[in-house]
């Protein structure tokens, strides 16, 4: 059992690893797309890449899953997995290549309807060939996993984000291929993706069963509605925002901005919300094993309920200090040539508060998810997820016309928050286990406080220094604060680096 458990932890840890790298690394393009194309094209790119990430859900259609459930149920059986791996490839292949052709013939059209200029439909083909490329990689990733070659798989993602990244520089810095250039070294990076995993095809055949098909159908279209939901959380902002009609643009931001700039701004702000997104992957990939396998130790809700106060002040602390200085690493001027991000994207700083909390109500659910999988009740998480899609989109809807970027990111709050409370309402009902809520509230509403009284305070102070000490205070005064309340947790936090350091 031991040896099981410790396979599992190190492929966690490899897949993790491999998963936080890749996002890194994907990460470095921020600041080249932001300083070597225009808010416009911007935009564009980030119009596409968010419909990219709804359509990867069609696209695949949840066979990823219903292939890892079905050839684990055959291998158990002794039943030939290369028929299914070759079912399940051929399917794909086909569907792929005709929902390709379907964008490619009809881009004019498509393009139009997700909100841009007739005349970006070369980037919809690239989109196109970008989304072939990445279905034909489902199956063969699914079966590094089911065989447990963790290794492979990372080296096959990471490597192809380095293809990404690379290629990306090299287009758009000494070659000036623009706009085109970041889909093209996108597609190049998934192509690289799949001749890594060709090994993986010595047990393709020409072979089809549609008993096989329907099976896989069965486990796994369901999770495509859920799936769709789970993004236009993250991804309805973008789809809505494209659609801000000018005189509104004018009135909140000036002249001289079109909707794909203020798109194009607000998705390069809304990007350094990996700060926190990384830190809660993280968590993720180790807090799953982590309460299935300690679910039934008798102080297991004692355990959890530790758990949750120490993840979520930690997320809390990382938010505010993420609130307090990443405005000021975006906007500083290094070596007097570079910016993170030029001054006409700072008219969209004011959403980063805003994006930050959200990953605080992300981390609080992804804590109590723990009670829905522990007693099976998992029915219930597609009513979590659908309760977080539909108020993020009406706040949308709502908000950003009379907001614009701000309330795109008032409307993302408003959804994860509302995805916190069902999740804590079906959670609790099954798993029933007494938080610190009373704490938690106290040092959120400590932390939204502070951020705004340093928001005051910051234009009156005019020396860099004294920012820099105004806001180093205020996280410290926040730390003690925290260890007041949540004194137990502090000490076993203590106590655990405490003993790290003295096995040194």
């Amino acid at each position: 059992m031991f040896s099981k458990l410790k396979l599992l932890f190190k492929d966690t840890v490899i897949y993790g690893s491999s998963t936080i790298l890749a996002r890194s690394l994907n990460y470095l393009l921020v600041p080249l797309y932001a300083n070597k194309l225009s808010t416009f094209d911007n935009g564009v790119q980030t119009i596409i890449y968010a419909n990219i990430a709804l359509a990867n859900v069609l696209f695949s259609y949840g066979l990823e899953t219903s292939y890892l459930k079905v050839a684990s149920d055959s291998a158990d059986r002794e039943r030939d997995e290369t028929q299914l791996f070759s079912t399940a490839f051929l399917t794909l292949f086909v569907t792929s290549t005709l929902f390709a052709l379907f964008i490619a013939l009809f881009a004019p059209l498509i393009t139009q309807l997700i909100g841009l200029s007739p005349g970006d439909y070369l980037f919809v083909r690239y989109a196109a060939l970008i989304l072939w490329i990445d279905t034909l990689l489902v199956i063969p990733f699914a079966e590094l996993r089911l065989k447990r070659k963790a290794v492979q798989f990372a080296i096959a993602r990471v490597v192809g984000v380095i293809a990404v990244v690379a290629s990306a520089v090299i287009l758009i810095v000494p070659l000036n291929a623009g706009l085109s250039g970041v889909f093209i070294a996108e597609a190049f990076g998934s192509l690289v993706s799949l001749l890594l995993v060709i090994p993986v095809f010595r047990q393709f055949r020409i072979f089809f069963s549609t008993t096989q098909l329907r099976e896989m159908l069965r486990i796994g279209l369901p999770y495509v509605p859920t799936g769709i939901a789970g993004l236009l959380i993250h991804l309805i902002d973008r789809n809505i925002l494209i659609r801000i009609p000018s005189s509104e643009i004018e009135r909140i931001y000036g002249k001289g901005y079109l909707a794909s700039d203020i798109v194009g701004i607000y998705g390069r702000i809304a990007a350094f919300g990996v700060v926190l997104q990384l830190f809660i992957q993280v968590f993720r990939f180790a807090w799953q094993p982590f309460f299935l396998q300690h679910a039934k130790d008798p102080d297991a809700k004692r355990l959890f309920q530790h758990v949750l106060s120490i993840s979520t002040l930690f997320t809390m602390f990382l938010a505010l200090a993420a609130t307090f200085f990443v405005p000021d690493l975006v906007r500083y001027h290094y070596g007097g040539r570079f910016y993170l991000l030029p001054p006409r994207y700072w008219i969209g700083l004011s959403v980063l508060p805003w994006i930050f909390l959200s990953y605080v109500f992300d981390m609080i659910s992804t804590n109590l998810s723990a009670g829905l999988l522990i007693t099976g009740n998992t029915r219930y998480l597609p009513v979590v997820t659908f309760a977080g899609a539909v108020v993020t989109a009406l706040f949308c809807w709502w908000l950003i016309p009379q907001s614009g970027m701000d309330g795109a990111a008032y409307a993302i709050v408003a959804g994860t928050a509302v995805m916190c409370l069902v999740m804590a309402w079906y959670s609790l009902k099954v798993f029933p286990l007494r938080y610190d809520w009373l704490k938690l509230f106290l040092l959120l509403a400590t932390a939204v406080s502070m951020a705004f009284f340093q928001f005051l305070i910051g234009s009156e102070l005019s020396d860099a220094g004294a920012v820099i000490a105004s806001k180093t205070a205020l996280l410290i005064l926040y730390l003690a604060i925290a260890v007041a309340l949540f004194y137990q947790e502090a000490l076993l936090v203590a106590a655990k680096v405490g003993d790290k350091f003295s096995r040194r």
